[in-house]
């Protein structure tokens, strides 16, 4: 797989102390990436160029077009003139699905999200985690948090990405993953914990981005019953994560946290157990 750079070096004037000066930093780099799918592009995302093959799996994950990496045969990273185009071949029921399901759009005015076409799919039901019996003490959701913000090394470098990391109790963050956009990041996280045989109910997502409805969705999807984010949630994405079941813990400072759904998920010891999904 080609080799991307992910960030470049630039001149800057810095005021620090009340004086200018002159001086370089690292910023990110953003590239447009598409995902075609039989030859057909299927969405185009602005992202950081980094774990493509994990990005192609969580994207078609999260969006529907798979239920497990193994429905995908192969993917190709094609270096295009100003972006990268992910081509990725899945087994032909899937394929014919996917085919379908454009014939199905075809037609109507796109709202641009990501091959949704109708408002109807941008309010998709979310898939229940309510029977996942998955828990974590306080202590757990604290350092979920405080890991992650020692895993981010494309942050160290250049203040300007978002993170996401997979917890699970007793083995810490098994995955981290970093991206301009912070979808992108859940999607890239999705992608290596499945890849890895990571089952979703068996931890929680910890983003250091706000919680959008959509964050909430991709969490279900994966079958987490857990969100854990350093910013705050929107009402949509509370409203949503009480509907599936799932437990979201927002604004996570030190040991201080706030739970907006799902308290009785969280113990005050070390007392957990394992969902069973």
């Amino acid at each position: 797989m080609p080799d991307f750079p992910t960030t470049t070096k630039v001149r800057e004037t810095a005021r620090r102390n009340g004086r200018l000066s002159d001086g370089e930093r690292f910023v990110p780099e953003e590239t447009p990436i598409a995902f075609s799918y039989a030859g057909s592009t299927h969405a185009v995302m602005m992202a950081t160029p980094a774990d493509l093959e994990d990005f192609a799996v969580g994207f078609s994950l999260t969006e529907g077009i798979i239920t497990d990496p193994a429905e995908i045969e192969t993917i190709d990273v094609e270096a295009e003139d100003k972006g990268i185009d992910l081509q990725i071949r899945l087994a032909d029921e899937q394929n014919d699905a996917l085919v379908a399901r454009r014939r199905h759009m075809a037609g109507p005015v796109g709202c641009g999200l990501c091959g949704i076409e109708s408002i109807e799919q941008a309010v998709r039901t979310t898939p229940s985690v309510r029977a996942s019996t998955l828990t974590l003490s306080e202590d757990d959701l604290v350092e979920a948090v405080r890991l992650l913000n020692g895993q981010q090394p494309l942050h160290m470098a250049t203040r300007a990405v978002h993170g996401a990391g997979f917890y699970v109790p007793g083995q810490g963050l098994i995955a981290v993953r970093e991206d301009v956009g912070r979808h992108n990041a859940l999607d890239k996280l999705v992608g290596a914990a499945r890849r890895a045989g990571h089952a979703g109910h068996a931890g929680a997502v910890v983003v250091t981005s706000r919680v959008s409805v959509e964050m909430v969705q991709k969490t279900a999807i994966i079958g987490s019953p857990f969100i854990i984010a350093i910013s705050a949630p929107t009402a949509l994405a509370i409203r949503t994560a009480e509907g599936a079941g799932m437990t979201l813990i927002a604004l996570v400072r030190g040991d201080e946290f706030e739970i907006f759904t799902g308290a009785d998920r969280i113990g005050t010891g070390a007392e957990r157990r394992l969902g069973n999904g």
